[in-house]
This record gives structure tokens, sequence and C-alpha cells, in this order.
């Protein structure tokens, strides 16, 4: 699409920053008084009619006021978003999550429960589903008599566990022995190396059996790990927008899009393109998922893409706002990762 004219540029900003803020239809004489356009209402009304003409704003049926569309929106978002430094409580707020000593998924979680409490609207992290991600290293550690705990830690700060049975008899020195044997089938080498391997023999019957108990626990880990881990955080703050409360049919749309994990992780996991990518209503490919936009950004272990954080809400969000938030949250979370891991 083509540029609009400056007035036009200035009369779409403003209805989108009315509307973000008070989710009603915005009326031409409300933004002819409260803006400095130096026009008269009625030239205003009839800009809103070429803009809308150009199907960048839409006029619900019950109403003479404006509503930006999804078209509208993305030119918003293109052309006129602000650029915004968060606040000092805004940024403290993301730190004390983000710089958290603490394994990856606890990590994310912490950042995204900050990030809804911030913005009032989901959040969501997916963690890295790459299959070449490389495995720091996995070891066995006994918890009791007949308990063992498998651990996996991947370069990019995830840690994995599963629990498994010991056979009788185990003793500590089959423990070091399979710990010897996970270190020479595990560091250093992919999550997809893993699904694929096979357990060496050691000779030793008890170390054998015990090592096959951990190499299942890996490889079971390993298949989890290549489909990405989920967080979310603030369903209750998305279900709880007005365009949904009054919309049965888009209420229930959203229901069934925040049901469906594996939408969410398709929609999450899909190539960021640029800082800030944002997703508006009907670009999104699964249809649940239109009645909502989606920030998303890339977090990193040094130059080794970790993870995404994204914001999700009515296409009615705050852009200017969130993208800045999403982008700090991601720095903060990419710097805490790399000096824990890096």
């Amino acid at each position: 699409m083509s540029g609009l004219s400056g007035r036009k540029e200035q009369i779409l900003r403003a209805v989108v920053i009315e509307y973000v803020t008070g989710s009603e239809p915005v009326p031409s004489d409300l933004i002819a008084s409260k803006y400095e356009l130096g026009v008269r209402s009625a030239t205003v009304r009839n800009e809103m009619a070429e803009i809308t003409e150009l199907g960048l704003l839409e006029q619900p049926h019950t109403s003479a006021g404006r509503v930006p569309s999804d078209v509208g929106y993305r030119y918003y978002v293109d052309r006129l978003v602000a650029q915004r430094t968060v606040s000092l409580d805004e940024s403290s707020r993301i730190r004390g999550a983000a710089d958290e000593e603490e394994p990856l998924r606890e990590l994310m979680q912490e950042t995204a429960k900050a990030l809804s409490r911030l913005t009032h609207l989901l959040s969501a992290a997916l963690t890295v589903r790459n299959a070449d991600v490389t495995v720091r290293n996995a070891v066995l550690t006994a918890i009791g008599p007949d308990k063992g705990l498998v651990v996996l830690v991947l370069q990019n700060g995830h840690v994995e566990n599963r629990l498994v049975d010991l056979p009788t008899g185990v003793t500590l020195e089959h423990i070091g022995a399979v710990n010897e044997l996970l270190t020479t089938l595990a560091a250093g080498v992919t999550l997809r190396q893993i699904e694929r391997s096979k357990v060496p023999g050691s000779g030793n019957a008890a170390v054998d059996r015990l090592g096959r108990l951990c190499h299942t626990a890996l490889r079971g880990m390993a298949k989890d790990l290549t489909r990405g881990h989920l967080v979310t955080e603030g369903e209750e703050y998305i279900f709880a927008q007005p365009e949904f409360l009054r919309s049965p049919d888009a209420l229930a749309s959203l229901v069934r899009s925040m049901e469906d994990e594996d939408t969410l992780i398709s929609a999450l996991g899909a190539p960021i393109t640029g800082p800030g990518e944002v997703t508006i209503g009907r670009e999104h490919a699964s249809e649940a998922m239109r009645p909502l936009s989606m920030v998303r950004q890339t977090f990193y272990v040094g130059e080794n893409e970790a993870g995404t954080l994204a914001i999700i809400g009515p296409t009615r969000m705050d852009y200017d706002r969130n993208i800045a938030l999403l982008d700090f949250t991601a720095q903060a979370v990419s710097q805490t990762l790399t000096k824990l891991m890096g």
C-alpha cells in the first residue's frame, strides 16, 4: 500500500490510540476536538471516510465511529509506531524476573509472569525446538536406594530431568561408570544425535542395564525437547478484554486457541524476520488465532538462538509499549543466559 498523506496518518494514529485506550468506536468529532489537526470536524469526518474506503478503518454497523482494521493496524505498526523506552519501574520488574540464576524453564516462567502483569495480556515463552541444539552434559544422581535422577543440560541453558528406577544392587561404582558412559554418549552432541544413538556396552552387566535405563530416559527427553517447551501466563487477562466479553463467537474462538497448545507452539515458532515481529489478526495462519495480535522477539545464549518470547492480546493492543517491553525483556533474558551458560 502506498503511503497516506500526513494528515491521514495523524488521523489514523489518533484513532488507534483512542480505540486502544477506550475500546469503543472513535467518532470524528473526538479526533477533531482532542488533536491539533488544524481542520474542522467535517474535514476529519471526510478524511476518516476516505481512510475507511482504503480499508484501514472499519465502521461497526451500530456506530458512527470508526475502529482500525487489521490492515490499519499493520500500517500503524510498520510506519507509525513511536519509539519509546521502558520506564524505570518496568525495567526494574523485568530485570527482577530475568536476572534470576535459574534453569531456563523457571526463568521463562518468571519472565512471562512479569510481562503478563505489566501488560495485563497473555505472555508466552517457547524454548528453541531445534534438534541441532547441543548437549552440555548428562549425569545420573542417586536420590534414594531405588531411585535415580537423569539430568540433561543443554548449551542454551535448558535443564531437563527424568526419574529412573535403579535396579537392585546398584552401587556408587556402577553409577560412576554410567556417568562416564553418559559423558561419552551425550556431551557435545545434538538432540537429534541423542534420539538416534545407541548405548555402548561396558562389559559389566549391571552397568549396561543401568546404562540402558538412562539412555531410554535421555532419548525421551531429547524427543520432548525438540518439540519445544511452552510457558504461558495471564490467560485471565486476555479473557477479560472487552471485545471478547461482548462477542460470544470471538470468546469461543479465543478459548479454542488457548486450549490448543500446538496452535500456540506453531505461532510462536514461526520464523522471525526482524526485531519486534508482529502478527496481526487475519495474518495468522490458524483461524483460531485471528482475533489476536502477537508480538514476538528471540532471546539468545551468546549468538545461539535459545527461544522466543511473546505478548499476545486482542488486535486492539498498545503496540508501541508492547514492542518496547518485549525488546527490553529479550535483551535482559539473553544477557542472563549468556552470563550463566555462554
